[in-house]
Order: structure tokens, then sequence, then C-alpha cells
């Protein structure tokens, strides 16, 4: 049986580390914090205090001779931890957080999870709702692109492309129709040949594209909001075209109007030239931010070439390493984050990042894919992320 670490918060901020079942034991839960609190009683005397203003979190250590003691500023823990559930049925109020890996280690163990009590917890989740990265929704602009302003948008994006180098991208499609047959190597080139089929087959029905800088910031273009871009294709026509059924209906439900996608939408060569020469591909100092994209980028490449994808990964990838250098797949950084699972939205709910717009339009989910790295890379990630770079979830070798 797989154990975490426990730690108590006390109210005098000490904190004590002790074994705890796993977390599907509810029952056992209010019994072992309910004992944390009785010793808790006896065990303050053994603890040293560490100077909360001048000991950073990331050096606190435990004290000599009491290797499972340590100090934690409760303050701080809205700034560093997920809020994972409240325990039912004690005295008081009980909440547990789970904290990265990489923030705390004490004698290089890992502070896993922190049980905080009532007084603190409406304060530490005000905390959290403050530190909300995302816009409210009526300071948001999603700007609709057709193909009577698609020169004008372009403009703007040139302009803007130096000061907001991140771009967080997703793009909405016709489904997946096919799946391949015969033997292969392993699954990611199962997975890669899935790709190719659907995406030479298929046509692109939306793109979505969020820019902002370092801190998250997001362009004003001159306006009283910020911008974001969404950018309609006409090519795709439910009357002629393959594509899923349920994926298309859901597109449809979330708002799109394929008729009108058909009459004003814009052409898919003429934004593949414009896209050319806008600054944002074959630029090493653009960053593109995505959520298992593996699909988004082939559309992408498949409009910057006007061609079939590659027969292999190594020619894919040897694409998307020319046009996009700089890639972070949400989906992979994912895995080295505790408990950390399931689709864009779920994680948004964890990291109680709030969504602008409706599900399931490109230009919503662009956005929401934005803050949601900014959430995820406070919490989870110190100094950079070179290393997780160029990696597509699903794709390729996932180091």
């Amino acid at each position: 049986t797989k154990f975490l670490q426990l730690r108590y918060q006390f109210t005098n901020c000490y904190s004590l580390s002790l074994p705890l079942l796993p977390l599907k034991f509810r029952h056992f839960q209010s019994v072992i914090v309910l004992s944390f609190l009785f010793l808790s009683l006896f065990l303050q005397p053994l603890v040293k205090e560490v100077d909360r203003e001048k000991t950073p979190l990331t050096d606190v250590q435990s004290p000599h001779h009491s290797s499972d003691l340590c100090y934690l500023s409760s303050h701080l823990i809205p700034k560093i931890a997920i809020n994972l559930f409240t325990i039912p049925n004690t005295r008081r109020s009980i909440s547990v957080f789970r904290f990265p890996s990489s923030l705390l280690r004490i004698n290089s163990e890992r502070l896993d999870v922190c049980v905080v009590s009532a007084i603190d917890l409406e304060r530490i989740l005000q905390v959290n709702r403050e530190m909300s990265l995302l816009p409210k929704s009526d300071s948001i602009q999603i700007r609709e692109v057709w193909d009577d302003n698609l020169e004008e948008e372009f403009t703007l994006i040139r302009g803007i492309v130096d000061d907001f180098p991140y771009i967080a991208m997703d793009t909405e499609f016709p489904g997946i129709v096919l799946r391949p047959v015969g033997n292969f190597k392993n699954s990611n080139d199962y997975h890669y040949q899935t790709l190719k089929d659907n995406v030479d087959m298929l046509k692109l029905i939306q793109l979505g594209l969020t820019f902002s800088d370092k801190q998250g910031n997001l362009p004003t273009c001159g306006t009283d909001k910020h911008c974001i871009w969404q950018f309609n294709f006409r090519e795709f026509n439910v009357n002629d075209d393959v594509f899923a059924n349920d994926s298309v209906e859901l597109l449809r439900e979330s708002g799109i109007d394929f008729k009108k996608n058909n009459e004003k939408g814009i052409d898919a060569r003429r934004f593949g030239e414009l896209l050319m020469s806008s600054g944002i591909v074959l630029n090493d100092n653009v960053y593109w931010v995505t959520f298992h994209s593996g699909y988004d980028f082939g559309y992408l490449l498949k409009v910057l070439t006007c061609k079939n994808l590659p027969d292999t990964q190594a020619g894919f990838f040897s694409l998307i390493n020319m046009y996009f250098p700089t890639i972070y797949d949400i989906k992979h950084l994912m895995k080295f984050c505790n408990s950390l699972h399931g689709g864009l939205n779920k994680l948004a709910e964890l990291l109680e990042v709030e969504r602008v717009g409706v599900c399931h339009q490109a230009g919503s989910d662009s956005l929401l894919t934005s803050c949601t790295f900014r959430k995820l890379k406070e919490n989870f990630f110190s100094g950079s992320l070179e290393k997780y770079a160029g990696v597509l979830y699903g794709l390729g070798v996932e180091n």
C-alpha cells in the first residue's frame, strides 16, 4: 500500500510528519487527524521555530535531532498548494492540501500533504480566489476573425508578438474518423499514424490564439479590453465532408455556425501565407503553450505547408522544431505534478482557474490554456521549464 506523508498544521504554525493511509480510506482520516490534535499539546515543546521572515519556504529544514518536525507558515499555503478535500464529521473542519514535490524538501523527504484547521481555511480559500490569473469576463474581447478582417487582425498580431511572445493555441476540427490497422513498433507510432490519417483527410474549423507576456498579461491592442483571437475557416462543409457525428454536434451545441463559416470564413491557404509572415512561427523567441496538442500542431503544419503530414514521426517533429522551436504541452507537464490528471477543464478546476467564454470554442479554450499554464507553473515548477519543452503528449519519446 502506498503511503503519503502528512504534516498537521498547528494553530501556532508548527507541523508534524506522520504517515497517512491512501485518501480512499476516508473513514480512518478523522480519527488520525483528531489524534494529531491531541498529540500536538505534548509535542509543541520539541519543535524549534524557524524565523518566518528570514527563512524562505524552499530553504526550510527540520531542526537538528528532530528530523520529522518543521516549521511552515500557513499564509504561504495557498500560493503552493491545491485543496484536495475537506474531512467531514470532525469537531473542527479540516481541509487537506497537496503540495508540489519540487517546492519543499525536508531531509530529502517530500512534503506531500498538509492539513489545515478551519481557523485559517476561509482566509486561505479567499486568497486562492484572489490569486486567480484569469482576467474577469467583462475585461476580455474575443476578436472573431473572418475573411474580411483577416489582414487587419494579422497587422495587430505582428505588432504585439515581440512584447507578448507566449502563445496559447487550441483548434477545433471534425473529430477522429479513421483508425489505422497493421503492426506498429509501439503505441506512439500508432498514435502518430492515427493523427496523420485524420489530419490529412479532415479540415480545420477554428483556431484560437491567446498571447501573453512572461507574467501572464494579455495585450489590449489600443482598447480597454484584453484581446484574444478566434479564426474561423471556410473549408469544412457538413454536407460534403467526412466527420465524427459526436464531435460536430458538440461544436454545434457550443455555438459554431457552420453555414456562416462556409460563407464568411477564412481561406486556409491565405491564412497560411499570412501566418508565415506574422513573426509567430519560425521564431526562437516565441513560446507555444498547448494541451495534448498533437492534432493542433498537425492541422497548423498542414495549413503552413499545404501538404499532407510526413510519413514518419521523425519527419513530423523535424517540421515542428522548425516552425515552432519551443513548445510546452501542459498534458506532458502534468506528469511531473502530484495527483494531477484529466483534461483541460478538470485541470483548470483543480487549479481554480475560471473559464471565460464558451467551452469547445477555440478562443475560449486557448485563453483557458494560457491561464492554466501560468497557474501550473506558479504552483508546481520553480525555475526554467526548458527541459520540459519540445514534447507532445502521446507522441515521440517522452523523457
